[in-house]
Order: C-alpha cells, then structure tokens, then sequence
C-alpha cells in the first residue's frame, strides 16, 4: 500500500498546525480509503465545504472532536494492538491551488486531516490533471491499496449518508442502483428490470440550463432514429431540476422515461455512480449495464444520422465544432494536417492510432480512462482549437518541430507529455529536430506542446468556454 501512497503524495504530508507525516505510516495505521480534497483559501464555497466535511471526517474517524490536527499526526492509530474499526481506515488528503503560502496555511490550520506541503506544487498539478479536476470544490475517494477511484463526487457522500452508513462508498451496479419505477410523461409507470438487453442513456440535465435545452431537442431526433431502426435503446431522464413543476416542464418535451422526480435518493445514487460533475450528461451503456461512451453529448451531436451508434470510443477523433469541448475537459494531443481533404486527415489518424491505442490499452488494462485524448485537425478545424485556446501567448512550451506535421499538446504540465513523446519521435512518418523548455503551469492554466513548420510562431493560450454548467450553480 505505502508503495501506491508514496508514489502519488510523495514521502511527506502535513497537518493543520505544520507537523509533518512520514506517507508510509498511513499504510501502518490501515488507513483503507483516501480522499483527495481540491479546493483553494479564496473559494467560499470550499470554506463551506471544510466546514461540513471537519464534522463528517470527525464523525466517521470517532474523534472526540474535530478540531485542528485530530487524528491526523504521524502516530494516530499506530501501535494499536486492535484492528482499527473500518470507517477509521478513512484519511483526507487537502490539495490546493493556492498561489499564497500565508494563505494556504490560515486555511489548512483549522483542518483535521493532512495535506500536501505547500511546496510540493508539481506533485499538485499531476493530481489535479491526473483526476480532471474542473472545478472546485472536488472530493474524490481511492482505494488506498490499489488506487482505484471509487467514488468521483465525495460532495454527494457527504449530503447523502453523513453517518458514513455506507462507507466506504463503492460503486455498485447500474441495475441496482436505478432498481425502482421509473416514468413516462403521459404518467404510466414502468419498472427499470423490463429494460433488461437494451442500450441505454443516462441522461442528466435541467431545464435551467441552456446547453441541456440545446441538447435536448437534438437527443429527441436520435432517439427516435434509433427506434425507428429496430435497436433496442432506452433514455433515462435523471433531472437537475429546482422544482417539480419545472422537471414536469421539461420532462413533457421528452419521449423517454425519467427517475421520479420525488425520488431524490435514487437520482442522487446515480450522479454519484458517475461522478456527475456538469450538466449536460449522457453516459451511453451496453445491455450489461457497463459504461460503452461518457461523451454520448458528443457522439449524438456528432453523429445527426445515428449511424455509428451506440458510439464505442475511437482511438483518435477529428476535431469539430461538437467535440471541442473535450479540449477543456483534460489533456489532448492534436495532429494537425495542412488540408481538408479527407486522404490527408485519414492519413494523420494511421500515424497516431497506434501511439493512442496502446496508451488506451494500457490504462484499459488497469481499468483506468485513458488519460488524454487524441485529435486529427485540418486547417478548417484548426481555428476551432483557436478559439478554445485563446490568443497566441502564455503556456506554450515547444518539444518538437516537424517540417510536414504540426501537434499541440493541451493539458497541465505534469510530465504525462514524457510518456508519449518518445513515441512520437519515433514514429517513421515525422522528420523532427527537439528542443524542450520547462515551465509550471498552475490549476486552471494550461500548457501547450506545439509542434509547428519552422518559423510558423503560432501557439496558443487556454480560455474555457461556458457551454458545461456545473451542478453547484
């Protein structure tokens, strides 16, 4: 175990009042799930979270009080002849994007569980990019032993089970947890086991939200295309709405079926299955109940005719007005291609394929996301990355020039860009000379390896666009 912890939080931790914790000892202390808390001083509601999460870390670890540094120095539960009781086994770790030291340590002073050392602002950022934290404030729960997420919103765990009843909040089936009556907007109900061999959508979304409405009347055509096919499939309506009324609103505009508005724990359970964090969502899944695509808003919007359904992902995709969005939501290499014609984006895509689809395979083999995406862009698509990543300017830094291929990398400096270079430079296909200049980036900047034509001085900055509305506004 502290061989997983050490490798992702380094050798030392701290506490609110400054002590350091060697990592190895959580491993001697049993600690069985560790959660990662993003946040930063000037966010209030990240004030607002520690505050209720300092009550419920006391509650689950049995502190007598929750109060600076409670059960968090390097010799809590060490030594302990019993075996600790599991909620116990529970540590937080806080990783900030604070640019302040003085700031960061008011904030972390009144905090029972750890946090990385102010310093260690590297190791910060591969976090931060590693899980795709867009938005703060995040709580994510790990497998302390293996390091396999088990649960994506710890905001949900927190509201929903406050007693820890549940710990330690694993995922569990799809058909368990959407297991209930679910809805037709003519008022007939149905029970969810009778969708049993079909694909089905997952579909979070609220009428308060604009791109859900976009969305929405798109989605109504694709799944009519789809039935009128002969396939099997299903929507599930899973609402964000602030009201009944308005989920009644909505819902009547929909063909599908819907959780019960009034079944707030089920809709609940389902957001935190799969760690909703924006709305518009859909998650596309197999008879089985396993996630086939998280980008079914992508895939639909993509793919007008339904032809491609039911949307299994691809190695490397071209970039386009519809799936500009994945530029925003991780790290991306685009391939870029000085035409439109379709036998020179063909050909981009056999030169990066391979690179993708063993990276993809690795990671599948850990039964982990792959972590960045692949992209092919002409010269049309090339001005859809410039708007997604500002003007030319800051968080550019150039690895490789190619006389026939330009490539930019999107993503938070963490070192990942390292894993894939060298397949790149060795790829037959590039002619490269390399030069490398090394810059932090900090949370919610982002760096770019721009592999341009010689004297081409063309780079880019990232500016997020509001087209994801996150579900604490």
């Amino acid at each position: 175990m502290s061989g997983f912890l050490e490798e992702l939080l380094g050798e030392k931790l701290v506490t609110g009042g400054g002590e350091e914790v060697d990592v190895h000892s959580l491993g001697a202390r049993g600690i069985s799930l560790l959660g990662l808390y993003f946040g930063c001083s000037l966010s209030a509601p990240c004030a607002q979270l520690s505050a209720s999460l300092a009550a419920f870390y006391g509650r689950l670890r049995g502190d007598a009080a929750a109060g600076p540094g409670a059960g968090a120095g390097p010799g809590s539960g060490a030594g302990a002849a019993a075996e600790p009781e599991p909620r116990r086994r529970l540590e937080i770790v806080f990783v900030s994007s604070d640019q302040d030291q003085r700031q960061w340590q008011d904030f972390v002073r009144d905090m029972p569980w750890l946090a990385l050392p102010y310093k260690e602002k590297h190791r910060k950022l591969k976090l931060w990019n590693k899980y795709r934290i867009s938005n703060i404030p995040s709580l994510i729960f790990l497998d302390a032993t293996t390091g396999k997420v088990v649960c994506r919103n710890g905001l949900l765990v927190i509201r929903d089970d406050p007693e820890g009843l549940e710990f330690p909040w694993g995922p569990k089936p799809f058909r368990e947890v959407i297991a209930g009556p679910l809805l037709r907007n003519n008022g007939q109900s149905l029970e969810s086991s009778s969708l049993e061999g079909s694909h089905m959508g997952v579909y979070f979304s609220a009428h308060w939200c604009p791109p859900c409405r976009s969305l929405t009347r798109v989605l109504v055509e694709s799944y009519r295309k789809i039935k009128e096919a002969g396939q099997k499939f299903e929507i599930i309506f899973v609402s964000a709405d602030r009201s009944e009324d308005s989920f009644k609103q909505y819902f009547s505009e929909m063909p599908w079926l819907a959780v019960p508005y009034t079944d707030e724990a089920r809709r609940s359970r389902l957001n935190r299955l799969y760690g909703i964090q924006g709305i518009p969502t859909l998650i596309v899944l197999d008879p089985q109940g396993e996630v086939i695509t998280r980008q079914g808003r992508v895939e639909v919007l993509n793919d007008e005719d339904c032809r491609e359904f039911p949307w299994h992902p691809k190695p490397v995709l071209e970039l386009s007005d519809s799936n500009a969005v994945q530029l925003n939501e991780g790290p991306c290499l685009v391939l870029f291609v000085d035409s439109e014609d379709d036998g020179e984006s063909e050909a981009a895509k056999q030169l990066i394929q391979p690179i993708a689809e063993k990276i993809i395979a690795k990671y599948k083999a850990k039964e982990e996301e792959a972590p960045l995406l692949f992209f092919v862009a002409g010269e049309v698509s090339a001005s859809i990355l410039e708007r997604e990543l500002g003007a030319p300017g800051s968080g550019v830094r150039v690895l490789l020039e190619s006389r026939q291929t330009n490539v930019a990398w999107k993503g938070a400096s963490s070192g990942m860009e390292n894993h894939f270079l060298p397949l790149l430079l060795s790829s037959p296909s590039l002619s490269h000379s390399a030069a490398s200049e090394q810059q932090d980036i900090l949370p919610g900047q982002t760096s770019h390896v721009h592999l341009s034509h010689p004297g081409s001085g063309e780079s880019g900055s990232h500016k997020d666009r509001d087209n994801t509305y996150s579900l604490r506004e």
